[in-house]
């Protein structure tokens, strides 16, 4: 083999995804069409948020590289819904966008055993006959065996990861202007897709936009409302110390009657209203053409203006995505106070693009139809950098697992923002771009942002995803949570509050990070043994194995809409299995006798 492993895409999944698998000693390709776009955050200039500062921190926990990204390149720095309880609080950062890419690719090119190279996939190579993947049964699947490129070479691997994003055959809309991008100003990637569908994989079409970018020096700021940030906490856990650059603040501003009344009457010329995309956009973050019309009750809808970076004159003008015309676009921007002479450097699009059934892939993100194929990222029907990065990471440490012929990593949704986000797509699938949300995670005071080191370093030093000088500094701070909590016992202080520890002496040698995880996990011991109860109720399930072989089919007493999901999903575990839609509780009942069955039989 040429490589070990084969990364299409320099996006955010493929970033984690090829520093994973050369991390762990093996030898990884990334093939990107444009090494000068690697780690391009190419919507929003900000990582983090609800859920997904969250995720951040959990893939810098497992050993990825995000986090530090952010750290290196942050702006502005704000911990959301702080009025509101720690299970929804999340950090979030404005990033500069072009030091986030200098970040992310040296970070590659620092990289031991992984190699950029500037092409383009168009094709994979596999044990099989095209179309055959499709039939295949997942215990006896064909394998992956490397990839075909524009150019014309053919390079081989063991294991090949997707992770293409918005390019898979991509199309960008602006009013009645098309073109072949993947996003504004670059070529997509053409000819894997038609051969993924050849190949018998089910592949669809999805839709996102992007608002436009328009010159700071154009906006009138005193009629808008400013919000500042807080002082920078870094995201990485390794980053006690961090370089903070200048912060800059962000605007707040609102659309209005004349802002809607313009759009509704140039819809007609909206891609999106007229037909031309034929995708499925998200529900969550939808167009400022889709909010106009779906909620006409609406008076105002907020736009957020944010700093592209201390390198820039740009800004980016959140709420805001459309796919209208660039007239149109002009007129209702300035429409909007303070935004009456802004002037587009950039405008907004919406980006169609092909993605591949979640269903299709097992929970390690590998392809139930194709050994040695994993997908990740948009390319699985998510939304997100931070989705995106997860993925990859999990996608690269499993990749290795398959070459060193190991059990996967796979993330429970108790252990996990992670685990949920995997275990939603590939159980429910996605027929809309995914978005992580707070709400998805049913166990979300055990999976708060301060919490993520505790719960998945321990994983990540088992798979030498981690130095052991970060080892012994984790060691070092459990120790001292169990020092914190007998000096809390000692001077018996009930419910022990993060102000009045830190006017204590006897506590000021500790970090206060540290003094308020203590206190939050002493406030809130009742309920996070609660959900650690359910957690352990529902992992029982989830301990129960079913075959990915199986014949649901021939199973007695199944419901007919039970047999069609069942085998379409070949859930892992019975737990997986009580997740799926329509799936019932006799269905449960009669798959756990027959997984006893099975187990008997074989013992």
């Amino acid at each position: 083999m040429d490589y070990d492993s084969i990364v299409i895409g320099g996006g955010h999944a493929g970033i984690e995804a090829s520093l994973a698998i050369s991390r762990l000693g093996f030898s990884c390709l990334l093939i990107t069409t444009n090494p000068d776009s690697i780690g391009a955050l190419s919507c929003n200039p900000a990582v983090g948020g609800l859920s997904k500062g969250n995720i951040v921190r959990e893939v810098d926990a497992l050993g990825g590289e995000m986090a530090k990204l952010i750290d290196k390149s942050m702006i502005q720095y704000r911990v959301l819904n702080k009025s509101r309880g720690p299970a929804v609080q999340a950090p979030r950062a404005q990033a500069d966008k072009e030091m986030y890419k200098a970040a992310a690719r040296t970070a590659l090119e620092n990289q031991k055993g992984l190699t950029i190279f500037m092409d383009t996939v168009v094709d994979l190579i596999t044990s099989s006959e095209p179309g055959a993947l499709s039939g295949s049964l997942p215990g006896s699947p064909p394998r992956v065996l490397g990839v075909k490129t524009a150019r014309g070479h053919s390079i081989s691997a063991s294991t090949v990861i997707l992770a293409a994003g918005t390019f898979l055959e991509g199309k960008i809309f602006i009013g009645e202007y098309d073109a072949p991008q993947g996003r504004l100003g670059e070529e997509a990637s053409f000819g894997l897709g038609p051969n993924l569908r050849r190949l018998g994989f089910r592949v669809g079409r999805l839709k996102t936009g992007t608002p436009a970018r328009v010159a700071g020096n154009s906006i009138d700021y005193s009629a808008m409302e400013k919000q500042e940030g807080e002082e920078c906490e870094p995201f990485s856990f390794e980053n006690e110390h961090f370089v903070k650059l200048p912060q800059l603040p962000c605007w707040i501003t609102f659309t209005g009657a004349e802002t809607h009344n313009i759009i509704r009457e140039n819809i007609h010329r909206s891609p999106l209203y007229g037909g031309k995309i034929k995708g499925t956009g998200a529900r969550y973050c939808p167009s400022i053409e889709d909010k106009v019309m779906r909620f006409p009750e609406r008076e105002r809808h907020h736009v957020f203006v944010e700093p592209e970076g201390l390198y820039t004159n740009e800004v980016y003008l959140n709420g805001l995505p459309t796919s209208l015309p660039e007239d149109v676009q002009t007129n209702f921007i300035r429409s909007i106070k303070g935004l009456e002479k802004a002037v587009i450097v950039r405008p907004g699009y919406a980006v169609e693009y092909d993605y591949i059934n979640p269903l299709d892939l097992t929970l390690s993100l590998e392809s139930k139809h194709l050994s040695g194929f994993f997908s990740a990222g948009q390319t699985n029907g998510s939304s997100g950098y931070e989705e995106a990065a997860a993925q990859g990471l999990i996608a690269g440490i499993n990749a290795v697992q398959k070459l060193r012929n190991e059990p996967p990593l796979l993330l429970g949704r108790a252990e996990a923002y992670i685990g949920v986000l995997i275990d939603d797509l590939t159980t429910l699938g996605a027929e809309e771009p995914y978005r992580m949300f707070t709400s998805r995670a049913e166990h979300r005071l055990v999976l708060r942002h301060d919490t993520a080191d505790s719960r998945l370093l321990p994983k990540a030093r088992e798979l030498k995803l981690i130095s052991d000088e970060r080892w012994e500094h984790f060691q070092k701070k459990l120790e001292g949570l169990d020092s914190i909590k007998d000096l809390i016992k000692e001077k018996k202080i009930k419910v022990p509050d993060l102000s009045d520890l830190k006017e204590d002496d006897d506590f000021s040698s500790w970090p206060e990070e540290w003094l308020q995880l203590v206190c939050l996990d002493i406030k809130y011991s009742g309920y996070i043994q609660k959900e650690k109860r359910i957690a352990a109720k529902l992992s029982k399930i989830d301990a129960i194995k079913l075959s990915p072989e199986t014949d649901y089919t021939s199973i007695k007493g199944l419901s007919a809409e039970a047999k069609e999901k069942l085998n379409i999903v070949r859930p892992l575990t019975l737990g997986q299995a009580s997740r799926i839609p329509g799936i019932r509780q006799g269905d449960i009942a009669l798959l756990t006798i027959h997984s006893r069955r099975k187990t008997t039989a074989n013992s």
